[in-house]
């Protein structure tokens, strides 16, 4: 497992190089150390986040839960993989998701948490499948997507695992834009690089007054559910 964070002038890319790059203890301890020196850095700074290979994040480590091996339940799971949603929501400094491939459930879902999202134009999906698997939203992870998205997108997404394709989701105002594999994390860090002066006091304050909702939903203690 590889969560590694590099420096490009004042843009921070964390990249993902673990398979499919689902969400298990490991995984986010490892993705929350890396957020932790973005927070301490001193000066301008904003956040890129990018998988490698064919995957961005495929969501919640379901086969490690029910493997045996886990050492936190399901709905422990889904409550430290919400508490990542609700930081990376309220994250003090610019954020920009690279979606480079395959980006489901809680994977797509904290994309959503970004700021911006560029998205590869000619491969990958983008999808909440949680109807599919037969798991019903958190009333957390529900509110951060219709928080972020249209009406109808959010209809659409939720209640039938429709796969947006990086134009579709364009189109859909699911990502910002949708461009060519060599372009995605090249525009992210363009554009993360365009922000990475604002103040970081007054950012997260704005964003925790947007989504306020959201992140008292996201950080509720109760998990019926998750995807």
């Amino acid at each position: 497992m590889s969560f590694e964070l590099t420096k490009h002038d004042d843009v921070y890319v964390l990249s993902m190089d673990a398979g499919d790059n689902r969400f298990n203890r490991r995984s986010l301890a490892r993705i929350n150390e890396l957020l932790d020196e973005v927070v301490a850095v001193q000066g301008p700074a904003a956040l890129v986040t990018t998988g490698t290979g064919k995957f961005y994040s495929n969501g919640l480590d379901l086969e490690w839960v029910v493997s045996g091996e886990a050492d936190l339940s399901f709905e422990e799971l889904a409550l430290e993989t919400q508490s990542l949603l609700a930081r990376t929501l309220t994250f003090p400094r610019p954020t920009v998701a690279a979606i480079n491939g395959h980006c489901f459930a809680a994977g797509a879902m904290w994309s959503l948490a970004h700021d911006f999202r560029v998205m590869r134009a000619d491969r990958g999906f983008w999808s909440l499948p949680e109807i599919d698997l037969k798991i019903p939203f958190t009333d957390g992870m529900a509110a951060l997507i219709q928080a972020r998205l249209s009406p109808q997108a959010a209809h659409l997404a939720m209640t039938t695992a429709h796969r947006f394709g990086g134009l579709a989701a364009q189109q859909a105002g699911i990502v910002d834009e949708a461009v060519t594999e060599d372009e995605v994390l090249s525009q992210a860090i363009e554009l993360a690089g365009t922000l990475a002066e604002n103040d970081s006091d007054t950012l997260e304050a704005i964003k925790r007054t947007m989504y306020m909702p959201a992140v008292r939903a996201l950080t509720d203690l109760a998990v019926d559910s998750a995807g």
